[in-house]
């Protein structure tokens, strides 16, 4: 198996995690005024100063200037290059007669660019490389001292001690700012763990109100329904079938909200896992339903549909039905199933709801449940929408009621 390349992550410049844009530019900006001042500097300074042959000095000058402007995005590389030229620039002026009262082995433009160096090495690297390159400074300055033109005295030592103030002034705010950063994250982590908390909680507390109410009269259903037959006399065979049914459905309905109860109650949703009812599952909603006394006309569909549009498909379904019940109890009522393309040659197959009910044989007289929530049509079109699909819902002429959905078989652009 061919190993994988890892792509090397780009280095950020310096500052470039700061809110402020003037500050991100702010390493660039010095970087480049120090180049345009040391370069031309270094090199006067060299050849009128300390005699230095000019071709000589415009190469230290450049070796010593240019690599600031990579400080910026790789101050450990660009150290390596300024120290090797700043020592090598060092060993050059032994070769020519310079006066006692000048700096030697660095010249007052390398210990500005040195120093300047340092502090972009203790806003970038970490504490050990930050050590280790003060024990370079340092050996090398010492080493130098004992080859020193005019004697070796305290000025030598001039690079060693801001060299080495600068690399601690950087590590100083760089770790100021990584300590501010996890307290940042930090932050975000508790707010994030207490959003997450106060939502479990308010799971938990649907769940056992769902639990102590519609659970248990669901248990009461069940119960009743089965000992009918044991506890009043002489029920006819139709009315033991109807108790029959009952029980089942509510025996099913509790199933269901157990399913729902171990979804709000499990923090990792396994519940979820649970089978879900589809395509198939809606001809028992259509049997519940004509046991009730209203005459369903039901068009099966046998296609293969995508878990999530079988479940949407129930769902709506167990909802206009549910209305069906409630507000038109006897009505006549027709579902439909089917898969479909659309005529514009637009999108793929979908599959097409329908439920129909005619206005009920006789007014009801008051509603089945009292206070409904109103929240039927509303969860039809949210599951619609989840899938991407359309609904239709609405009155007819006649007094009766329409719903038509359209949930589409293929993944579709959201736009």
């Amino acid at each position: 198996m061919t190993p994988v390349p890892v792509e090397e992550e780009r280095p950020r410049a310096l500052l470039a995690g700061a809110s402020r844009r003037w500050v991100r530019a702010l390493p660039w900006a010095v970087a480049f005024l120090l180049c345009v001042v040391l370069l031309p500097t270094t090199i006067v300074v060299l050849t009128a100063d300390y005699g230095l042959n000019g071709g000589v000095a415009s190469a230290l000058a450049v070796a010593q200037a240019a690599p600031l402007l990579l400080a910026v995005v790789r101050p450990l590389q660009a150290w390596y290059v300024v120290f090797a030229a700043d020592v090598a620039g060092a060993l050059t002026l032994l070769g020519v007669d310079f006066e006692q009262r000048l700096l030697w082995p660095f010249p007052p433009m390398e210990l500005v660019g040195y120093i300047a160096l340092c502090l972009a090495l203790g806003l970038r690297e970490r504490r050990r490389t930050l050590i280790l390159v003060w024990l370079a400074t340092a050996g090398a300055n010492v080493g130098l001292g004992f080859v020193a033109p005019h004697g070796a005295g305290a000025k030598e030592l001039l690079l060693t001690i801001l060299g080495g103030v600068a690399l601690l002034l950087g590590g100083v705010l760089r770790e100021r700012y990584e300590v501010q950063r996890r307290l940042a994250e930090q932050e975000t982590i508790s707010e994030a763990e207490r959003g997450r908390r106060t939502l479990l909680e308010e799971r938990a507390r649907i769940a056992r109100e769902l639990h102590d109410v519609v659970a248990h009269h669901m248990s009461v259903i069940t119960v009743q329904a089965d000992t009918a037959e044991y506890r009043l006399a002489a029920l006819s065979p139709d009315v033991r079938e109807e108790f029959t049914s009952i029980a089942a459905t509510a025996r099913e309905s509790l199933g269901e909200m157990r399913r729902l109860l171990g979804v709000l109650r499990n923090e990792e949703a396994h519940g979820e896992l649970a089978p879900q009812p589809g395509l198939a599952q809606i001809g028992q909603l259509v049997e519940a339903t004509a046991r009730t006394g209203g005459p369903v006309e039901f068009t099966p569909c046998d296609a293969e549909v995508p878990e999530a549009v079988g479940l949407s498909a129930y769902r709506i379904v167990q909802e206009a039905l549910a209305n069906v019940v409630r507000h038109a109890p006897g009505a006549a009522t027709r579902v439909s199933l089917s898969v479909s393309r659309p005529d514009d040659g637009q999108g793929g197959e979908r599959l097409t709801l329908l439920v129909v009910n005619d206005p009920p044989p006789e007014p009801p007289a008051g509603p089945l449940e009292a206070g409904g929530t109103g929240h039927g049509l509303v969860g039809m079109r949210e599951r619609v929408r989840l899938v991407g699909g359309t609904l239709d819902a609405g009155p007819l002429p006649d007094g009766g009621f329409r719903v038509a959905a359209q949930l589409p078989l293929t993944e579709e652009d959201p736009t």
